[in-house]
Formats: C-alpha cells, structure tokens, sequence
C-alpha cells in the first residue's frame, strides 16, 4: 500500500528537465556498475564485431564489387555497418533486463522511488550506448592499420547519432517487455521478428542497391536505412543530407519511442 501511494504521488507531479537529467544519471550509472565490475564482458563484446570485419569484409568486397561502395573501400563501407549492428542488437534489448527484474520483483521497488518515469528508459538505453563509444572507437582505430581512414570529430558525432536512436529504440523495447511481462516470450517473438528485417533493409550488411526493386522502395520505409546512410557518410569523413536524414530519423525514432513508452509505463502502473 506504501509503495502503491507514493507512486500515485509521483505520478501526480510532472517531474522538470534538471529532475530528468538527474534521475536518469542515478539510472544510468546503477545499470552500468553490473559492466564495470564485469569489464571482461565489454572487452568480449569486442569480439563479435571484428569476426565480422575480419570474414565477412572480404567476402563481401569479392561478391558484390568495388563499385557497389561508391567508390570507398570495403572496410571504409563495412565498418560504419557494424558499429550500427553493435546498437542494434544492444539497445533493442534494453527490455530483455527489465524482464528479469520483473521476475525477481526488484522493479516495482523502483517504481516506489520518485524517480521520474521517463529516466528509467533514457538511462537504461544510455547503459547500452555508453560501451558502442568506447567499442567503436577502438574498432575505428584497430582498422586504422587495414586501410581505414580514422576521422575521430565525425565518428564521434555518429556515435551520438546513434545514442539518440537508441535512446528511442530501448524505449520501445522497455515498453515491449511492459506489455508482454506475462509471456516473456512474446518480447523475443517480435524483437527478432522486427530485427532481422530492419537491419537486412537499411543495407547494413550489402548494398541495398544491389537488390530487386521492391527492396530498394521498401528500404525508404525503414528508419534505420537513413542512419546507416549517415554513418557511412561520417565515417568517410563528410557531412551532408544523409547525415541530416539520419540525425532527423534518430530524433524522431526517439520522441515516439518516449512517447509509447511513458504511456505504457503510465498504464501499467496505474
């Protein structure tokens, strides 16, 4: 009953910017001591991306043909791809852990905080983008010795690029476990769904312009097509329209993904 009248009185005051920013530290940084005890897990998580590089990038180059890549070099191309990915994967899960907490009963002990519910989202979400920085940057230099050229001011815009997308993105996974905390497996069942083809549609891992017609057409649909574009326009040391689509993409990814996700959390805990 204590825990049910502070929510009620929490809900009832509509919590100002400096309080967000404020709760959404206290979030983020109780999400991010479990890696940094861990760190060997951040230092694994490296693995993946560059088993990518390392396979997958020169297959790609002898399959599908230098001029597919608008003149850069398969790596130069490749990479931007894969540190996407690596958002991908990480934010869209951002739900998976709520659900443990769920199960364990410890969220509704946070939900008796006055923590501001749109801080629980944006902070988790952060948890997720806050290692991509560090991994990409580290990927970015790695490749340096293989033929990538490093340009750091505009990796790093694209990276927070990427955590504005994916502040959205784990919002909407939040808001996915919110509803389907019944059924854990209704959360796997759609993120996979969804996953797969996003990432094969926006040209992470082949040149949608190398695809049929209906391809290409439905790609325009896909959000993630234009951030993909912005980050391989970045990481090639420009910037133009596509990085304004995809700075725009990311924006408006993450007003709606707020935006459910606040209402979901609003209905569950009323």
């Amino acid at each position: 009953m204590l825990g049910q009248a502070t929510r009620d009185q929490t809900a009832l005051k509509k919590p100002g910017l400096r309080q967000v920013l404020r709760d959404t530290w206290y979030v983020f940084w109780r999400e991010m001591l479990l890696p940094l005890r861990d760190p060997f897990s951040l230092v694994f998580s490296l693995l993946q991306p560059l088993v990518f590089l390392a396979l997958f990038g020169p297959l790609l180059g002898s399959a599908v043909g230098a001029p597919a890549f608008g003149g850069q070099s398969t790596l130069q191309w490749f990479l931007p791809g894969v540190v996407v990915m690596i958002a991908l994967f990480g934010t869209s899960m951002t739900g998976s852990n709520l659900q443990y907490e769920l199960m364990t009963g410890s969220y509704e002990r946070i939900l008796a905080t006055p923590l501001s519910r749109s801080s629980l989202m944006i902070g988790r979400a952060l948890k997720e983008w806050a290692p991509l920085v560090v991994q990409g940057m580290l990927i970015a230099i790695v490749c340096v010795p293989f033929g990538f050229t490093f340009y750091p001011l505009h990796v790093v815009f694209g990276l927070i690029i990427l955590g504005i997308f994916g502040i959205g993105l784990g919002a909407l996974s939040y808001s996915l476990a919110l509803v389907s905390q019944s059924k854990e497996w209704i959360f796997w069942a759609v993120q996979q769904t969804l996953l797969f083809p996003l990432m094969i549609l926006s040209g992470i891992m082949l040149p949608i312009e190398t695809g049929p017609d209906w391809m290409q057409v439905a790609s325009r649909f896909n959000p993630l097509t234009y951030l993909v574009n912005a980050e391989r326009e970045l990481f090639a040391g420009s910037i133009g329209l596509d990085t304004l689509y995809g700075l725009v993409a990311a924006v408006v990814t993450a007003v709606i993904g707020l935006a459910v996700g606040i209402r979901t959390i609003s209905r569950s805990t009323s």
